[in-house]
């Protein structure tokens, strides 16, 4: 019965992200996958560690370049592709990791963001050799076919995202309700009892800073594959700031509070982009009037009413159980 319930939520969430498949279009679909993807490595972080990163672009183009690397100049396989950038993440996040994550909020939130600033411009101008600029580099043609299902055609590609992202979301539930995720919210809220406990708060950042930009380089080799093109304008610094708005939008701290800020987002940036030219002015105004209303983002705020009425339910079950218990006797 636990084993039920602990999986209940995934599969809601999931089943109604699968009903939006059937609405909209998939590449809508696919943007909004890979997009919460993206943002629940700067969720965590910001929710359960008490780091705003404005630098999460940075290692979205760590993964997204690692993938395009090897396809245009080694190989032809879009899942070794994925899994060298992957490795690109990791390898990233633990060299600049130690020294990071010994800096508070501010500080970290600076340096992430010069982070970003270097990678877009080696990208853009030192590798432009390799990387071809602002051209990018186009995979469309790098990539064979993968049996069974073809990630290199979008019903395919929807496929992978789609696992994936019900995989990556039942890890962090899965750090969320572990000794690890209440290490990592003890060391955002009181480091003295965390290390009175025996815990190391610097072992407990850095794998937390891991795990989390190594989901972010997975978004960007997802990126990679379904775009067919990385450039360096996705670490460009205007976007430095759009995780961390769809992680308040959404709900700081919540599981799925980066499913429901990426679906108003891309939804936001694709609907009213076509009668707006600077959309991020509506977002703006809606991420104002969500911390005004409560600070707890679109789904913080929705998840205790939902609560409220599966309590009432169950409450009203109950009655109705025991009278046909009676009865039966």
């Amino acid at each position: 019965m636990n084993v039920l319930r602990w999986w209940s939520g995934l599969l809601v969430a999931f089943a109604l992200l699968l009903l939006l498949r059937i609405t909209l279009p998939l590449p809508f679909n696919n943007e909004i996958v890979i997009f919460a993807i993206y943002v629940i490595g700067c969720n965590f972080l910001l929710g359960r560690v008490g780091f705003i990163s404005f630098g999460q672009p940075a290692y979205l183009a760590v993964g997204a370049y690692g993938t395009a690397f090897y396809l245009y100049y080694f190989g032809t396989n879009p899942f070794v592709g994925i899994l060298v950038g992957v490795i690109a993440g990791i390898v990233v996040a633990a060299i600049v990791g130690p020294l990071f994550v010994r800096l508070r909020s501010d500080y970290f939130a600076l340096v992430n963001l010069a982070l970003a600033v270097i990678i877009f411009f080696m990208m853009q101008k030192m590798l432009a050799t390799y990387t071809f600029g602002d051209n990018g580099l186009e995979l469309l043609t790098k990539m064979d076919s993968t049996p069974i299902i073809d990630i290199t055609r979008p019903e395919g590609f929807y496929v992978l995202a789609f696992v994936s992202a019900f995989g990556v979301w039942a890890l962090y539930k899965y750090l969320d309700d572990s000794v690890f995720g209440a290490c990592c919210l003890a060391a955002k809220v009181n480091e003295d009892k965390l290390r009175f406990l025996g815990y190391s708060n610097f072992g407990v950042r850095l794998m937390a800073f891991i795990v989390a930009n190594t989901t972010t380089a997975f978004a960007g080799t997802l990126y990679a594959i379904h775009q067919g093109l990385v450039s360096p304008e996705m670490s460009s610094p205007a976007r430095v700031a759009d995780p961390v708005v769809v992680t308040i939008l959404g709900g700081v701290g919540t599981l799925y509070g980066p499913l429901v800020g990426s679906v108003a987002f891309v939804g936001m940036k694709d609907l009213i982009s076509k009668y707006i030219g600077h959309w991020e002015l509506v977002v703006g105004v809606l991420l104002i009037f969500v911390m005004l209303a409560g600070e707890r983002g679109i789904w913080g705020s929705l998840e205790p009413l939902l609560r409220r009425w599966v309590l009432r339910q169950r409450e009203a079950e109950k009655p109705a159980v025991a009278d046909a218990g009676v009865k039966a006797r």
